[in-house]
C-alpha cells in the first residue's frame, strides 16, 4: 500500500507540472543567434555612420570652392604664393575651418592661378578619407578607408567610381 501512494504522485509531478527556467542548450542557442545577429548587424551600422558623415566633406569642399571662385573674380588670383585666399576679404573663410569630422587645407599653385582644396578626415568614421578639388572642379578620392586610392571621384561606399 505504501507504493501506491507514491505512485500517483510522481505520475502527477510528471504529466502535471512543469519545470521552470531555460536548459544550457536553450541558452546556447539563444547567445549563438545574438552572435550572428551582431556579426551582421555592427559592420552594416559603422558602414552607415561611415557613409553618414563623409557627406560633411563635400558639402564643405564645395562651399570653400564657391568662395575661392569668388576671390578669384575680386583678386585675379587664389592667393599670394602657396596661400589660398590670404587677403582681408577673405578673413571670415580663408582659414578653411574643420567641420566635425574634417580639416581643411588648400594650396595655390602657378603663381596663384590654380589651388587644390583637401578634406583629411580626422575623427570618427571619417579617419582614413581624404577627398580633394581643385579649380577645375575636379574631385578626386586619394584614401578611402585607410587606404591609399586614386579615384577621379569622392568615393563613398567602395573604392569603384
Amino acid at each position: 500500500m505504501l507504493c501506491s501512494i507514491h505512485a500517483p504522485a510522481k505520475a502527477s509531478l510528471r504529466r502535471g507540472q512543469h519545470s521552470r527556467g531555460f536548459t544550457l542548450i536553450e541558452v546556447m542557442i539563444v547567445v549563438a543567434i545574438i552572435a550572428i545577429l551582431a556579426s551582421i548587424g555592427v559592420p552594416a551600422y559603422s558602414d552607415y555612420v561611415r557613409r553618414g558623415q563623409l557627406p560633411e566633406a563635400f558639402s564643405a569642399l564645395a562651399d570653400f570652392r564657391m568662395k575661392m571662385e569668388q576671390y578669384y573674380q575680386d583678386n585675379r588670383n587664389y592667393g599670394a604664393g602657396a596661400t589660398c585666399a590670404d587677403d582681408a576679404t577673405a578673413n571670415s573663410w580663408h582659414d578653411f575651418t574643420a567641420t566635425a569630422h574634417f580639416r581643411y587645407e588648400c594650396v595655390a599653385a602657378n603663381n596663384a592661378q590654380t589651388y587644390t582644396l583637401t578634406a583629411i578626415g580626422n575623427s570618427g568614421q571619417a579617419v582614413g578619407h581624404t577627398y580633394t578639388v581643385n579649380q577645375l572642379g575636379s574631385r578626386r578620392t586619394t584614401r578611402f578607408r585607410g587606404n591609399a586610392v586614386a579615384q577621379d571621384c569622392w568615393l563613398t561606399r567602395d573604392a569603384t567610381c
